[in-house]
C-alpha cells in the first residue's frame, strides 16, 4: 500500500488521516513535535479501521526516520488562525516551522510530492519549494479545491439542487484576493450566470472569499478542519490514483498566465507524477487585472521572508 506522511497532527492532520485512512487510501503516518499526540490519535485511528472495514495502518510518532520513503507528505504543521488574525499574520512563525519541516522531510522522503496545507498558502508552498529543491510538480499547494468547494456549496444551497451538480472554479491566492470565476462554474453544464442573478452572486462571491473568516468567527479558538482536510485528501487520491483530475491548486508558475517564480491558484491536471499539466483558461481583462492583484499580494508576502 502507499506511504502518506502527515506533518502537524492538529484537527487539519488528524481529520486528513481519518479521510485517507477511510478511503484506503495508503497507510498513513502522523508526525508532530508534540510528544503523544499522533501516537494517541494514530492509534485510535488503527482501532477504527477494523470497524470501518478498512487495512489502512495507521500511526503516530515524533521521529522523522518513521516517514521515510512517503509517496506523499501532506504538511498542515503551523500556528492556525484566531479571530481578527488574516492568514498573512501568521508568515514568520509558520515560515519557521516550514523550515524545519521540509528538511527533514527531504532527507527521509527525497522522491515524494508536497502537498502544502500550511498558511499563508501560497508563501508557505513557495517556502517548501525553495527549500526542498523538488521539480514543481511534485510542490503543490492545497487552496482552490477549498475555496471552490465553499462556493459549491453556496451555490447550491442558493439554487437548492445537488452539490454534484455544482462546478465551480477559485483562481488566484488563498486568501483575500481570491479570484472566484462565476463565468466558468455551472450547474449540470449550465454556467451560473445565467441562474443567479448578479447581485445574489457577488453575495456568494464575497462569502466564498471570506470562507475561513467565517469559520473561524464561529469557533473563536481554531480555524476549519473538515473542509480542508477533505480537499487534500481529494489531492491525495488523484495523485495515488494517478486519476489525471483536474482541479484548482496552487502551482509554481513560469510564465503561465502571464506570472513568473510564483505560486498561485490555478486548473491544473493531478496525475502519479503530482502536477501532469498546467491549464490555462481564458480570462477577461478584469478577471486578468483580479488574478495579477492576487499575485501581487502573493508575491509581497513572498519578499517579506525572503523566498
Amino acid at each position: 500500500m502507499p506511504k502518506v506522511t502527515i506533518v502537524g497532527s492538529g484537527n487539519v492532520g488528524a481529520t486528513a488521516a481519518h479521510w485517507i485512512a477511510s478511503k484506503e487510501l495508503a497507510d498513513v503516518v502522523l508526525i508532530d513535535i508534540i510528544e503523544g499526540v499522533p501516537q494517541g490519535k494514530g492509534l485510535d485511528l488503527l482501532q477504527a479501521m477494523p470497524i470501518e472495514k478498512r487495512d489502512s495502518y495507521v500511526s503516530g510518532t515524533n521521529d522523522y526516520k518513521d516517514t521515510a520513503n512517503s509517496d506523499i507528505v501532506v504538511i498542515t504543521a503551523g500556528i492556525p488562525r484566531k479571530p481578527g488574525m488574516s492568514r498573512d499574520d501568521l508568515l514568520n512563525t509558520n515560515y519557521g516551522i516550514m523550515k524545519d519541516v521540509v528538511g527533514q522531510v527531504v532527507k527521509y522522503s527525497p522522491n515524494c510530492i508536497l502537498i502544502i496545507v500550511s498558511n499563508p498558502l501560497d508563501a508557505m508552498a513557495q517556502t517548501a519549494y525553495k527549500l526542498s529543491g523538488f521539480p514543481r510538480e511534485r510542490v503543490i499547494g492545497m487552496a482552490g479545491i477549498l475555496d471552490s468547494a465553499r462556493f459549491r456549496a453556496f451555490i447550491a444551497d442558493e439554487l437548492k439542487v445537488s452539490v454534484e451538480n455544482v462546478t465551480a472554479f477559485v483562481l488566484g491566492g488563498h486568501g483575500d484576493t481570491m479570484v472566484p470565476l462565476p463565468r466558468y462554474s455551472t450547474v449540470a453544464g449550465i454556467p451560473i450566470t445565467e441562474l443567479i442573478e448578479p447581485a445574489k452572486l457577488d453575495a456568494l462571491v464575497k462569502r466564498t472569499r471570506d470562507g475561513g473568516a467565517e469559520i473561524v468567527k464561529y469557533l473563536k479558538t481554531g480555524s476549519a478542519y473538515y473542509a480542508p482536510s477533505a480537499a487534500a485528501t481529494e489531492m491525495v487520491e488523484a495523485i495515488l490514483k494517478d486519476k489525471k483530475k483536474i482541479v484548482p491548486c496552487a502551482a509554481y508558475l513560469q510564465g503561465e498566465y502571464g506570472i513568473n517564480g510564483l505560486f498561485v491558484g490555478v486548473p491544473v491536471k493531478l496525475g502519479a507524477k503530482g502536477i501532469e499539466q498546467i491549464i490555462e483558461i481564458k480570462l477577461t481583462p478584469e478577471e486578468k487585472a483580479a488574478l495579477d492583484k492576487s499575485a501581487a499580494a502573493v508575491k509581497e508576502l513572498c519578499g517579506v521572508i525572503g523566498v
